[in-house]
This record gives C-alpha cells, structure tokens and sequence, in this order.
C-alpha cells in the first residue's frame, strides 16, 4: 500500500508538471543476473506513461566502463540518471559530472555515498534480518556458513549486519559458530560456489546452515551442496529469483526474501522524472534523512521486502510474479501451490 501511495503520488506530481519531454539515462552494473531485467522493464513502462524516454549501458561488471558510460548517457541527453553502482566509491566522479550539469541522480538499490544521489531501496538490513531469522528457525544450533555479497557493494555489509543480530545471541550462546564466511566478487554464482566448495572441504563438510546474501549465491551455494549429497540444509537468498523460487518450492532453498523489482523500478523512474521536473529529493513522497555508515546525510526511500518461504510461496503466484507452472517446475508433493 505505501509503495502503491508514493507511485500514485509521484504519477500525479510528474503528469502535472512534465510537458517537456524528458530522457533518462539508466546505467545497470550488469545485466547478468535475473532481476534486472525486471527492473529494467519497470522502469521503461513508468518512463513511458510518464512520456519520458529511456536509455541505457551496461557497464559489464566494470567500475571503469561505468564511468564512461554516465559520460555517454549524460552525452545522449540524458535530464536524470538512475545508477546501479558496481562500485559504490569509484562511481562518485559520475556523480559529480552529474551535479555539475545540474542533472538529479537516484542511486539505484545499491549505496553511493554522496547526499548529491537519491538512496532509493529496500531496507537491507532488514532483509539480512530476515534472512538469518527463516535459516535459525531450522536450525538453532550447529556450524554455519556466511556467503557474503562483493566486496565493492555496500549492501553486502548492511545484508552481514542484520544476518550478526539475529544470530549473535546464539553465536555468545555457544549453540552457532560461523565456520566459514567469504565475500563473493562480483554476487557472481561460480564465485559463490567456489567458495562453498573450499569452505565444505576445510570443514569436512561438517556444516549444518549456509546464509547466504542473494539467489545467485544461493545458487552456488546449492550446486556445491548437491555435489556433496548435502542439499536440503537450510540456505537463504533475496530477490524472489524464479529458480530460487522453484528451489525453495524443490527445499533445496528456505527462503528468499523478495524485493519486487517491479516496485522498485517504478518508483526510481517516478522519482526521477519528478526531480528534473523541479520537486526536490526531500519533497518526494517516502522520503527521509538516512545517515551512512561513514556519517553521510542522504535522503533516502526505503521499501518494504517480504521473507518467501515454503508456507507462503502461492504469494509471488498471486502477486503475477512467477506462474505456478516455472514455480512448481519438477515439484512433487510441494507447498501449496505446488501440492
């Protein structure tokens, strides 16, 4: 409902005060895992009813190109600038071209610490919380495993912290250890997988949990589970991923958090069509003072994630997120909707 308040809010401020066209340039970090590419399609369709166009890069995964890339979408014409930071530190000079040309940027899911952006995402610690909480309600005790986001993303350590207060109590309690713990360069799944599979084999394969910060790690994570006959110990993820989904539909997979993308992308387009046409960050609906790790005042929206588990997974079917056919695909005597 809040999310469906600030859209309709955002709408109607942008149909009012939007008679020029405008361009927004988006630059993805990469389009190689899953949910951008719904992203991406919400962003195009708010664009579109807001009679904005849209451009876009892909920076490949590459802090580098990213930088060129701004430079090339501002080139184009662009009026604002949605970032997807591959690297939340080097991606700052963009931001300052930006600010220079006098063009609003929305950092988009991922932190750039710079109050000159618009931090518009769901709230990641909250997801870590949840993370840890649906793994420690099956198993409240034993070794566990942290699979940790990149290194160069912010929420990786925002994902880490709510995952340490949920289980610290049990952690000083004696009844968890943490056996092993990586980051994951690049949230690439074969990073992920390689990581597990050392941690399996300096462990003895003596684990009993895996928190893992994404489907993509989870994903890893899960193949190097199966290699060793160990799938179905509790692992999370977060972005409702449709082979995710299917695996916590399959129990190789207890939960991943889902942040619908498609609320997202909606409102970063929204917001970001409201600024150029003259409503500053601190009027958006949502919006509020956020202080960074590093004492940075942002203004910043948060949305609202949602824990997918097994007891309630016909919630992304209802929500036409994933059809039950891919959601049950290869399920036997699953969760409702797969039963």
């Amino acid at each position: 409902m809040k999310v469906s308040v600030f859209a309709a809010a955002i709408l109607g401020a942008t149909m009012a005060t939007s008679a020029v066209a405008q361009t927004v340039g988006v630059s993805w970090s990469n389009f190689q895992e899953e949910r951008w590419k719904t992203d991406e399609a919400a962003i195009v369709a708010a664009l579109e009813a807001a009679g904005a166009t849209y451009i876009s890069a892909d920076a490949q995964s590459s802090a580098a190109k990213q930088l060129s890339d701004v430079e090339s979408l501002i080139a184009q014409g662009a009026d604002a600038l949605i970032i997807l930071a591959q690297d939340t530190q080097a991606i700052i000079p963009a931001v300052t071209a930006a600010a220079d040309e006098g063009i609003p940027v929305v950092a988009y899911d991922r932190l750039i610490e710079d109050a000159r952006a618009l931090y518009l995402t769901f709230d990641n610690v909250e997801v870590g919380r949840m993370q840890a909480r649906a793994v420690y309600a099956l198993a409240p005790k034993g070794n566990y495993v942290m699979i940790k986001g990149s290194p160069t993303d912010p929420n990786a350590d925002f994902l880490r912290g709510g995952q340490q207060e949920i289980l610290q109590a049990a952690i000083d309690a004696g009844d968890i250890t943490i056996v092993g713990e990586a980051y994951t360069d690049g949230w690439l799944p074969a990073n992920a997988q390689r990581n597990m599979e050392q941690i399996l084999t300096a462990n003895d394969n003596k684990v009993d949990a895996v928190v893992a910060s994404n489907d993509g790690t989870a994903g890893g994570v899960v193949a190097a589970l199966t290699a060793q006959g160990m799938d179905g110990i509790p692992v999370s993820g977060q972005d409702g991923d449709h082979a995710a989904l299917n695996r916590v539909a399959k129990g190789t997979q207890t939960v991943s958090v889902w942040k619908d993308a498609r609320d997202l992308g909606r409102s970063a387009a929204e917001a970001a069509v409201a600024m150029v046409s003259g409503t500053a960050m601190a009027d958006l609906p949502g919006a509020g003072e956020w202080t960074s790790p590093s004492g940075t005042t942002m203004t910043s929206i948060f949305l609202a994630p949602v824990p997918v588990t097994k007891d309630n997974l016909s919630v992304v079917v209802d929500a036409g997120w994933i059809a039950q056919e891919a959601l049950c695909q290869g399920v036997e005597n699953g969760p409702a909707p797969c039963n």
